[in-house]
C-alpha cells in the first residue's frame, strides 16, 4: 500500500502534532500590532484548505506552514495567480 500525504490539510489534520505545537507556539509570540484578527486568520486558512498548493500544512508556493503565514497581518497569499487572501 502506497502512502499519500494529506492534501488540503492543515498541520493537525495531517496528523503533524508536534509541528502543530511548535507553530502554534510561533504564533503565540507574534506581536498583537502584527497578528490579524481571528476572524481573517479563519478565513485565510479557508481559502488555504481549497487551494492545490497545500499539502500536509505547507504552501508550496512559498514553503511555509500556512497557519504561521495566515496569522500575520501584513502577510498575503504567496500565490501571484490566485491570491485568495
Amino acid at each position: 500500500m502506497e502512502l499519500r500525504e494529506c492534501k488540503k490539510c492543515l498541520l493537525l489534520q495531517s496528523g503533524e502534532e508536534e509541528n502543530y505545537k511548535l507553530v502554534q507556539e510561533y504564533i503565540q509570540k507574534i506581536k498583537s500590532a502584527d497578528k490579524c484578527p481571528d476572524e481573517l486568520y479563519q478565513e485565510r486558512l479557508e481559502k488555504c484548505k481549497d487551494c492545490d498548493n497545500l499539502i500536509s500544512g505547507v504552501c508550496l508556493k512559498c514553503g511555509c506552514y500556512v497557519e504561521f503565514r495566515a496569522a500575520y497581518r501584513n502577510k498575503k497569499c504567496p500565490d501571484v495567480k490566485r491570491k485568495a487572501w
